[in-house]
């Protein structure tokens, strides 16, 4: 996948990975489209971008998913790669909450079902262009919870399915590519409460996605993901030599 000259669409771009990305991308010569739901957080983003381009919305909601997909379409056809960064998580523990259920149905909405209908909205205008991407910015969550973290890696691991079955789904076409993208804990606002202090810097999260791209590795993990993602695959090449 080129990693210039593209107008690229980024959920959750005003800050942490979102902007990380952002800014990566952007210095490498591409049209950047951020999305947030603050509007200050949006225009203090594009401070640091090059003519980028700021869409307010939630993209949980599913008034905005259908207006921003339609203000793409028709206001930026050039759009070739969507980045679908925002998620939503909850730090808490099952026994000191009555409302567990009511933390899962958001970070599920945000993390899973609203990427399944924004990405539908857009996958038939991505599909006529001659090089485009989806690219999920999924978790370490996807290799096990934390019980700080009870409902969080449940929505993570539903978006690794729907991404593994969506590559599959377009393996015959090769005009359009899916990424996912595995980062650890991440030192960012959003990751604060559980300690994000002690990750790693989103700017390598950013470089990890843009290694990936230039070499077609369609599955990206970063940092400390690495260590489990390479157990795995040694663990399934163990069973199919079995």
């Amino acid at each position: 996948m080129k990693t210039t000259n593209n107008t690229i669409f980024i959920s959750g771009g005003s800050a942490g990975i979102g902007l990380a990305i952002a800014k990566k991308l952007n210095a490498l010569g591409n049209k950047i489209i951020i999305n947030g739901r603050n509007k200050e957080r949006l225009e203090n983003a594009l401070l640091e971008l090059d003519d980028a381009i700021a869409m307010q919305g939630d993209l949980a909601l599913e008034e905005d998913r259908i207006r921003i997909a339609n203000k793409l379409k028709n206001n930026h056809p050039d759009v070739n790669i969507i980045i679908n960064n925002a998620g939503a998580a909850f730090s808490y523990l099952l026994n000191e909450t009555t409302n567990a259920h009511e933390k899962a149905i958001i970070e599920m909405n945000t993390n899973y079902f609203a990427i399944i209908h924004f990405t539908e909205l857009l996958l038939p205008h991505l599909i006529q262009k001659k090089e485009a991407a989806i690219i999920n910015i999924s978790s370490i969550a996807v290799y096990g919870s934390h019980k700080l973290l009870p409902t969080y890696g449940a929505s993570k691991a539903a978006l690794h399915s729907y991404t593994t079955a969506l590559r599959q789904t377009y393996e015959n076409q090769k005009n359009i590519q899916v990424y996912e993208v595995y980062p650890p804990l991440v030192n960012t606002d959003f990751s604060a409460e559980i300690g994000g202090a002690q990750g790693i810097p989103a700017s390598e999260v950013a470089d990890e996605l843009v290694i990936g791209l230039e070499n077609n590795l369609f599955d990206i993990p970063v940092g400390q993901t690495k260590i489990y993602a390479k157990a795995i695959g040694e663990a399934i090449s163990k069973l199919t030599q079995n």
